[in-house]
């Protein structure tokens, strides 16, 4: 019989996910003792002299558990959380635990990875736990008093003690923190922080005003109203606090490594975005790294968790490709219960465009689908038999994916109010007639071909369900009955099942800044406006299609609803100072009537300044590549102190601006060098080499340790035959253009986690500030 119940603290989850399988081994056996008799002489369980809600067991002769009374449960058992896994000796007295006063979590404080000039500084000197010392350890020597002139300032001389606490950070690191003169000193204060500590510390650091942490910070992660005396309630904190049950599945969990801590983990912030109840559509935004992604995953596990019983499939999780959406099923399959699974339907945008047109198209008369190289060839074959030469093919497309089918406009006097904000080249009403009667034209040609592109398919659709909704609604005005049941309708499409309601209850969008107008309105009219009923993931940094949208004006209004996130969990502040001068940070919208900026945004990782690499010429560049990626495959390859040697398979890529480049890398890295690549599809990597190349589209939502951008010299970032194009014509159109090139590189470079190396021969590009 149980008589403990066990949970793992963050902290000490990814502890163990570094330690040596025969630790990992141990731990899973004193779980199993310590559940069933936490009293058992074998685990010498004793609280520290320092914190007295503190206690250390053994693990083995070597490492200890240090574990926090969390109070009894609700069947009367008693509640432990493991803290922190140690080797004997870095078992110090100083250690605490307490609940945050902002977030109402349970927050661990190890002092021991602090500094010892900050320590000096505040006084404060570290006890090893009498019981865990192998032999007496000899008093440290008195720091010789520096010279008054060599006294360094703090360097967070904006702040005051008063301001840390209201901003939420840990008691124990207050003074320590105020202390701190340099930022290596920061981060290794930072390090052992619990989350809000380590999120608020960050903020300060690089420089965010107090007022700017507290409202982007602080009060997101704020918990609502807490009662009187919950600083003593550890039960009612446990609840509140993100941890992993230890239950018999605990081998399996820590054996998949430090992988599945980031999938779960929420921090505060985080887990304030994804649990709130919205009275409507919701946005969060943010960054690279700064886990909207995961907070989607989430959002759609909790949103399925809170669902009634009998319900199949009410929740949509769409993103914009195939690729991203394998991506999210897999993760979300090892997030979610299984028996939850069947109550969320997970597709890309334009497979669920696809699904409402076969609903709605009669056997054999279904359209195939064109690409849009080959709609434009088309589109030149109409201007050629019409001796049209006024505009390119190019222009003529936009305005039809944008304007035409992005507004839905079905006739020339639509045609001719429609509003072409932002399009660039004015056209006159003599104008606008003549790029209709073309464009008719080619749309007579596709309908004729029974082609259409994926943008005219997204319309349709979106007509379709909006059509649908209208009936619906209709229906509701009517008084009519709404039966309940499931909504799939496929094999009945009488008006009786097919208007019963909408399609989904909730809709969950990751990477929204790439989705058309169209792919909103079918979206919008998917699910009934109400409660929770869109959840939107977007950063409009990382836009690499020509698609800008307001929501409001396609029916769906974030006003009041939205949040930031500004910590990056994966790209070390090094790169993410580089990725961003390669944005213009002006004049990102923020999918409504806002702005959007990289204010504030920020890393608690570290590591080398990123690569810049001026080569003399192609084999030049492709020669010291070969070098750069020997070298980072031996890095990987090192044995770790257990004996272990990592595979590099996916670890490093190689980015580039277009496919025939890709092609001409793995070529002549393969022929030249002897290094095996793999090169990125829409279907994942194809071949099993160990290095992926791809173009800067296909990075979009992938990561890696080591990633290198090769080609980015002036000509290709931003393409000359752009400036040939449009910057004296349509300096409007050239400008979005060299914008969607600007924020195809910020995508690459924050691929990378670890290293980034940047290329070029020539003149380097003009986004680099080399």
């Amino acid at each position: 019989m149980t008589t403990a119940r066990l949970s793992l603290y963050q902290k000490a989850e990814n502890e163990l996910y570094k330690m040596d399988s025969s630790v990992k081994t141990k731990f899973y056996d004193f779980c199993h003792q310590f559940r069933n008799d936490p009293d058992h002489p074998s685990l010498d369980l004793k609280p520290l002299k320092g914190d007295s809600r503190i206690f250390r067991a053994k693990v083995d002769r070597s490492y200890r558990a240090l574990l926090a009374r969390a109070g009894v449960g609700a069947d009367g058992v008693q509640q432990w959380l493991v803290v922190a896994v140690r080797h004997r000796k870095d078992v110090y007295e100083e250690l605490s635990v307490a609940i945050n006063r902002i977030t109402g979590e349970i927050e661990f404080v190890d002092l021991g990875v602090v500094g010892q000039s900050v320590l000096q500084r505040a006084g404060v000197q570290l006890t090893p736990a009498p019981e865990e010392e192998a032999e007496p350890t000899p008093a440290p020597a008195p720091a010789a008093p520096e010279p008054a002139h060599a006294a360094a300032a703090p360097l967070l001389t904006d702040c005051t003690a008063e301001d840390l606490r209201r901003l939420g950070v840990a008691d124990a690191l207050i003074d320590l923190a105020l202390t701190v003169t340099t930022d290596a000193e920061l981060d290794e204060l930072i390090a052992g922080a619990p989350p809000l500590t380590a999120e608020v510390l960050t903020g300060l650091g690089s420089g965010m005003p107090v007022a700017e942490v507290e409202r982007e910070i602080t009060q997101p992660a704020a918990a609502p109203e807490l009662e009187p005396g919950f600083e003593d309630d550890m039960a009612a904190a446990l609840a509140r606090t993100a941890v992993t049950t230890v239950d018999d599945d605990i081998r399996n969990v820590l054996a998949e490594g430090d992988f599945r801590a980031w999938k779960v983990y929420l921090h505060p912030t985080q887990r304030k975005i994804v649990e709130r109840n919205y009275s409507g559509p919701a946005r969060v935004s943010g960054g690279p790294g700064t886990g909207k992604t995961i907070v989607a995953l989430h959002r759609v596990a909790r949103l399925a968790a809170a669902l009634p019983p009998g319900h199949n499939k009410p929740i949509l999780l769409t993103t914009y490709t195939k690729n991203l959406t394998a991506d999210l099923r897999s993760r979300l399959s090892s997030l979610i219960d299984p028996d939850l699974i069947s109550r969320i339907d997970i597709k890309h945008i334009d497979q669920l465009a696809q699904t409402v047109l076969n609903e709605n198209t009669a056997p054999g008369s279904q359209r195939s689908l064109i690409d849009d190289d080959k709609a434009l060839d088309i589109l030149r074959e109409v201007l050629f038999e019409h001796d049209e030469q006024r505009w390119d093919a190019e222009f003529l497309f936009d305005e039809w994916e944008q304007i035409v089918l992005g507004q839905s406009l079905a006739t020339r006097q639509e045609y001719f109010k429609a509003r072409r904000a932002g399009m660039g080249r004015a056209l006159s009403r003599p104008e606008r007639a003549v790029v209709w009667k073309l464009l008719d034209q080619f749309t007579l040609r596709l309908n004729g071909m029974s082609r259409e592109t994926w943008a005219q398919a997204a319309e349709r659709a979106a007509r379709y369900e909006r059509e649908r909704a209208r009936k619906i609604q209709a229906r509701a005005e009517l008084k009519e009955e709404i039966g309940g049941g499931d909504l799939k309708h496929l094999d009945d499409n009488s008006s009786a099942m097919r208007y019963l309601r909408h399609r989904y209850r909730h809709i969950v969008v990751d990477e929204a800044q790439d989705l058309s107008p169209a792919h909103w309105k079918m979206l919008r009219a998917m699910a009934a406006p109400g409660p929770d009923d869109l959840f939107i993931a977007g950063d409009t940094h990382q836009r690499i299609y020509d698609r800008q949208v307001t929501l409001s004006t396609v029916g769906i209004n974030i006003r009041g609803r939205s949040s930031k996130l500004t910590l990056s969990y994966r790209t070390t502040q090094e790169i993410l100072n580089e990725a961003a001068k390669v944005v213009d940070d002006h004049g990102y919208d923020d999918l409504d009537d806002g702005t959007d900026t990289l204010k504030g945004y920020h890393s608690l990782l570290r590591g080398p300044t990123p690569d810049f690499v001026d080569c003399e010429d192609w084999d030049d560049e492709i020669t010291r590549l070969a070098a750069a990626l020997k070298q980072w495959r031996e890095e990987i390859t090192r044995p770790t102190d257990d004996g272990t040697v990592r595979d590099p398979s996916g670890t490093m890529a190689v980015c580039v601006a277009d496919g025939d480049m890709a092609g001409r890398v793995a070529t002549d890295l393969g022929l030249k060098h002897g290094i095996t690549t793999a090169i990125l599809t829409k279907d994942g990597p194809q071949g099993g080499g160990e290095v992926h190349i791809g173009t800067m589209h296909r990075f979009k939502g992938l990561e890696y340790q080591k990633l290198a951008v090769i080609g980015a010299s002036d000509g290709i970032l931003p393409r000359a035959s752009l400036a040939e194009k449009y910057e004296t014509s349509d300096p409007k159109r050239y400008a979005r253009e060299v914008r969607k090139s600007r924020n195809q590189l910020f995508v690459a470079t924050t691929r990378a986690r670890d290293a980034l190396r940047i290329s070029w021969h020539g003149k380097a590009s003009r986004f680099l500030t080399v």
